[in-house]
């Protein structure tokens, strides 16, 4: 297996990043593909999956499907299989497990680094976390999405505590907590390019090839 792990703050350039290792390796990035090959494994439209991913499923839902079960006779079904966090989290595991047992590839996010290391997925992976200043990621959102400093400054917020309980949630780990990687790049410091060049340095010195 040969594979990194790209998982990064909102703003950050994680993307990028991962565009420019994998270019510079030769690899796939697989990325806003996963929601597509989940999509099309769940029997759901790309939209749907798109909307709920890495967020782990709200209080609401975990009733609706207690209740499902526990007093069928009150349960109203209203598309269930789309509120099933839990499915679509279960066929996003298989993916990762897929992709990177086919190797040569660059994951991000969707809880990649915790779900290979949980398997003991570990011999052949490279696991990077990649960060930026808040007021960096701030105006990187508020230029991409053509929002205000405010409404950027929510949307870094919210997204960034969504992954965050999801990795929690389904992995019992904490998203910001440094030794779960192996390297941490700082592209307000670096640069895509920069910290690309570092992830590639760092993953040939760990024999992927």
């Amino acid at each position: 297996m040969s594979v990194v792990t790209i998982t990064r703050q909102y703003g950050a350039g994680g993307s990028l990043v991962a565009q420019g290792v994998a270019g510079r390796l030769g690899w796939t990035v697989i990325d806003n593909e996963f929601v597509g090959e989940v999509a099309r494994r769940a029997g759901l439209p790309a939209e749907t999956v798109a909307a709920r991913e890495e967020r782990p499923p709200s209080l609401i839902e975990r009733l609706g499907r207690t209740l499902s079960v526990s007093a069928p006779e009150m349960f109203v079904p209203a598309a269930a299989a789309e509120l099933d966090e839990d499915a679509l989290h279960r066929i996003t595991e298989r993916v990762i497990a897929e992709a990177a047992a086919h190797g040569r590839v660059v994951l991000v996010g969707r809880g990649a680094t915790a779900c290979l290391a949980t398997a003991g997925e570990t011999a052949g992976a490279l696991h990077v976390y990649v960060v930026a200043p808040l007021d960096a990621r701030i105006a990187t959102v508020a230029g991409r999405q053509q929002v205000g400093h405010d409404e950027a400054a929510r949307l870094v917020h919210d997204v960034d505590a969504r992954r965050a309980r999801y990795l929690e949630h389904y992995y019992g780990r904490r998203r910001d907590d440094p030794a779960i990687y192996h390297l941490v790049v700082n592209t307000g410091w670096l640069g895509y390019d920069g910290a690309s060049e570092i992830v590639v340095d760092a993953a040939r010195r760990r024999g992927l090839r």
